[in-house]
């Protein structure tokens, strides 16, 4: 099976952006530098589908959740800044919670409907920027894609003028929940093609979570399919 394109959205280009894009944090960038260097010479990360970036207007990502590293993996080749949400107890942390803020991270309440969290996803997104959301909640137990959260279609429906749906497959091999530590592994990250807002809003929320979690589950299989790995049954 042949491997889908890598490469960059040749629209995305110099510094700085323009168009209304923000700009990322001097600290955002050397942060990024240094994650792909590092991650790179640990793990096989392979990306694709990087033209698939939209190059201005609100876009939020749609992510499945296999590790703590998905975060770094699903943003770090894209040329345009994320922002994600992060749990708000590590804000608290000192040093590493002043730290998040200049990633472009934001507080959340896990385990409720933080409405604070979504206003300001919602802010970012009519600002420009791009907000990743791992619409399961919570990493996978077993490398499967979970039932979605309905939040996230308020997200792409009201405030965002691209949604990308996104994969990653073999992270949670690499670091499965139930170990401390990482281990060894390859790893691939895949975007698909942009919905634009407007086929977005034909749907009604329930068939755009089926939609969406239908698409990032036949990519993970055909990820699967291309790398050898054993195809996951979803019956």
């Amino acid at each position: 099976m042949k491997a889908p394109p890598s490469f960059p959205n040749p629209r995305i280009h110099g510094w700085p952006f323009h168009g209304g894009v923000p700009q990322p944090t001097i600290f955002y960038r050397i942060m990024r530098r240094i994650f792909q260097v590092t991650m790179s010479a640990f793990w096989k990360i392979r990306i694709y589908n990087r033209h698939y970036e939209p190059s201005e207007g609100g876009v939020v990502y749609i992510c499945n959740h296999q590790s703590f590293f998905d975060p770094i993996l699903m943003s770090f080749a894209l040329r345009r800044p994320v922002n994600f949400m992060a749990r708000d107890s590590l804000f608290r942390i000192p040093i590493f919670g002043p730290s998040l803020n200049l990633v472009h991270a934001f507080p959340v309440k896990r385990g409720t409907a933080d409405t604070g969290a979504l206003k300001e996803a919602m802010r970012r997104l009519k600002n420009g920027g791009q907000v990743v959301l791992f619409a399961e909640g919570t990493r996978t137990h077993d490398g499967k894609i979970g039932k979605f959260l309905p939040g996230f279609a308020l997200l792409a429906q009201k405030a965002a003028k691209w949604v990308v749906p996104v994969v990653i497959d073999g992270a949670y091999e690499a670091w499965p929940r139930q170990k401390a530590l990482p281990g060894p592994g390859k790893i691939v990250v895949q975007y698909a093609k942009p919905i634009s807002q407007q086929e977005i809003r034909k749907m009604k929320s329930e068939q755009l979570v089926k939609h969406l979690r239908g698409i990032l589950i036949d990519m993970q299989n055909d990820i699967r399919r291309r790398v050898g790995r054993e195809v996951i049954n979803y019956d």
